[in-house]
């Protein structure tokens, strides 16, 4: 394996045994930067200079035996995730030159768990995509296949873990955004259940939305959730107490799973039916009891998860996109096509109240599923890539092959989004394990047996050489 795609895990196992400095470490994820940016353009800006002053300080602190949990590990952070003092652009011209005043409280617990922060990674307007191209930052691209998109919103955090430019990285998630990128882009993502990791007003209180970890292997996805999860006292949702999951592989004996390829009424491509249905071998090979589930336990699909889905964006995120062109007038005709195109079809989607009450019906089959399932099984994504440029102006047409929004709708869910294979485009594909209401523990516990199972993204060949 190239030392630019070392798991967090196997660094920071050679970082304790001196095999490794953190210095060295940087080198090479800061060249592999420099030689892949060109091409993918994932990072918004660096700071090298104060992550070699942060590596060098972390490898003296290996030398001393006081290394903290995230101790010289190079990590991108999604510029959605505000740093006091530097700029918070959100990717929109309207926002060109801000800069933030507050620092996000998973940022400042991932600056004292001793990770090297060194960059901070694209995302598209506003983070209303699912595709990562702006006319602030320009086109963001797969580096599987530069001519795809590696998704959004937090497409610039899943494009720099797949081609090497750094260890770990955040993101978050309102409607597939860690998901949607990690299938995309071969990588590992957690899109924890609501208020398990704190945030930042008036997106902490939204149910739909989770700030989350993304990394290339189980382990080092646990290794990051393990570092920002837990109450905040700025953060009145976020639970308590703490609690630690784990990418330890264990036999699944005894686990049940049921397994949809539809959710309903999706329709996935037959590429990403073949590599769920060997995913679902790989947990069977593992011990697990994995049962394909009828539509009708499940009667979803996409025209009433965008009718569930919209009322809400109608409420929330809408109204806040909104608000940001309102104090801008003169440039809101900046405003990117496809955050026009979110804005309109959520505007007016219904009333909050009967939204409220229409989730709640939404999640009692999932709920009475997950009475005799211990987890749910089902595809990412129905399609195997999007263009790099692609418009999305149609969102329901967009938004109707992800599969992800589902698990928004019932946001106190945990989802595991893990690699299952690659389509014939050379873009790979993914599943999503979804847990019981915050059983955070138990989707761990299955992604890491399937993937020392499966054996495809820990080689070295599943990396991009671009």
């Amino acid at each position: 394996m190239d030392l630019h795609h070392l798991t967090a895990t196997e660094a920071v196992g050679r970082f304790r045994r001196r095999e490794l400095s953190p210095v060295e470490l940087l080198d090479a994820v800061v060249a592999r930067a420099a030689a892949t940016e060109p091409v993918v353009n994932a990072m918004t800006e660096e700071f090298l200079d104060e992550a070699y002053d942060a590596a060098r300080a972390s490898e003296a602190r290996y030398s001393r035996g006081e290394a903290r949990p995230l101790e010289g590990v190079p990590l991108v952070l999604k510029e959605e995730q505000p740093i006091a003092g530097r700029l918070a652009e959100e990717g929109s011209l309207l926002e060109r030159g801000t800069i933030a005043d507050v620092t996000h409280p998973i940022v400042e617990r991932i600056f004292d768990a001793g990770a090297v922060v060194h960059g901070r990674a694209t995302t598209p307007e506003f983070c209303c995509a699912p595709v990562t191209h702006t006319k602030l930052w320009g086109v963001t691209r797969n580096p599987h296949n530069p001519e795809m998109t590696p998704g959004g919103s937090s497409g610039g955090s899943g494009a720099v873990l797949a081609a090497g430019s750094t260890v770990l990285a955040t993101g978050s998630d309102i409607g597939g955004s860690i998901r949607i990128p990690s299938s995309y882009c071969g990588v590992v993502g957690f899109k924890p259940p609501f208020a398990r990791v704190p945030g930042l007003a008036p997106f902490n209180s939204d149910t739909y939305c989770a700030d989350g970890p993304m990394g290339r292997s189980v382990a080092d996805v646990a290794m990051l959730q393990n570092v920002i999860s837990g109450p905040w006292a700025g953060d009145p949702a976020s639970l308590r107490p703490a609690i630690t999951v784990s990418g330890a592989v264990e036999s699944l004996a005894g686990v049940r799973i049921a397994l949809s390829y539809t959710l309903g009424g999706y329709r996935p491509d037959p590429a990403v039916v073949a590599n769920t249905a060997a995913f679902a071998e790989a947990l069977r090979a593992r011990g697990a009891i994995v049962d394909e589930i009828d539509d009708a336990l499940l009667p979803w699909g996409p025209d009433r998860v965008l009718e569930t889905a919209w009322a809400h964006f109608g409420a929330v995120m809408g109204p806040f996109i909104e608000s940001v062109g309102q104090a801008h007038p003169d440039t809101v005709d900046q405003l990117m096509p496809y955050t026009r195109a979110f804005i309109v079809s959520t505007a007016g989607a219904g009333g909050y109240v009967p939204g409220l009450e229409a989730e709640s019906a939404f999640y009692r089959p999932l709920g009475e599923l997950l009475e005799r399932y211990d987890a749910l099984l089902c595809p990412t994504i129905a399609n195997t890539g999007l263009a790099a440029d692609e418009p999305c102006t149609d969102s329901a047409a967009i938004f109707s092959e992800l599969m992800t929004l589902p698990f928004n709708v019932v946001g106190r869910v945990p989802v595991l989004a893990v690699p299952s294979g690659r389509a014939p485009n050379g873009v790979p594909t993914g599943v999503q394990i979804v847990g019981r209401t915050f059983d955070d523990a138990t989707v761990f516990r299955i992604g890491a047996a399937a993937e020392a199972e499966l054996d495809l993204w820990t080689r070295a060949e599943w990396w991009p050489a671009l």
